[in-house]
């Protein structure tokens, strides 16, 4: 084999493994696009909760709807260590 049959060879699996490339990183983009999006969900509290966590998210200077977020990421967090434990 040629030397210039070897490099058209090469330059077929670069060209192969470029868009084995940019159709991963399309994956990746499509995968962290679906983890942004958020549900939306309707929540009743009852209002003393509701204030106590207004109270909350002000300390932690969050808004309402993240102070929620937070609390219940937080304890699924932990539901998770407990649960490997």
């Amino acid at each position: 084999m040629s030397v210039d049959e070897r490099e058209k060879k090469l330059l077929e699996k670069q060209k192969q493994l470029d868009e084995l490339e940019a159709e991963i990183k399309k994956r990746e983009k499509n995968i962290k696009m679906k983890e942004k999006e958020k549900k939306q969900i309707l929540l009743r509290l009852a209002p003393s909760l509701w204030n106590d966590i207004a109270e909350w998210a002000e300390e932690d200077i969050r808004s309402i709807n993240g102070q929620i977020e937070y609390l219940l990421t937080e304890a699924v967090r932990r539901r998770k260590n407990s649960s490997q434990k």
